[in-house]
């Protein structure tokens, strides 16, 4: 099954940008909606943004114009740009796959059941 492994956390002042990105390997990326999800301090684990195999994107609104989610399916990999970022978007992000669910049911209804985890980066935004 999938291996996922996220990597480009780390501290940024509120406005900068960061630049995560995840390998996924042992699975043909063709086949798999992907995502990134984020878990601030003592709240609930969020869908930011998913990326459907037919390339539809969806991006919860708070991240709206701010942040780029991107996949290169020949390279096995997922992306999101992430720019002027406030303190608000601090958290553990993680990369995220699914064999059959849809962007919205991987965002939005059903994040408790996505087939693959990465084990998370943390993103700290602060002066």
């Amino acid at each position: 099954q999938p291996q996922l492994v996220e990597s480009g956390g780390g501290l940024v002042q509120p406005g900068g940008s960061l630049r995560l990105s995840c390998t996924i390997s042992k699975f043909n990326l063709d086949h798999l909606t992907v995502g990134w999800f984020r878990q601030a301090p003592g709240k609930e684990r969020e869908g930011v943004s998913c990326i459907g195999r037919n390339g539809a994107t969806y991006y919860t609104d708070s991240v709206e114009g701010r942040f780029t989610a991107s996949r290169d399916n020949a390279k096995n990999a997922v992306y999101l740009q992430m720019n002027t970022l406030s303190p608000e978007d601090t958290g553990v992000y993680y990369c995220a796959a699914d064999r059959s669910l849809s962007v919205q049911a991987m965002c939005i209804y059903r994040t408790e059941s996505v087939d693959y985890w990465g084990q998370g980066t943390l993103v700290t935004v602060s002066s």
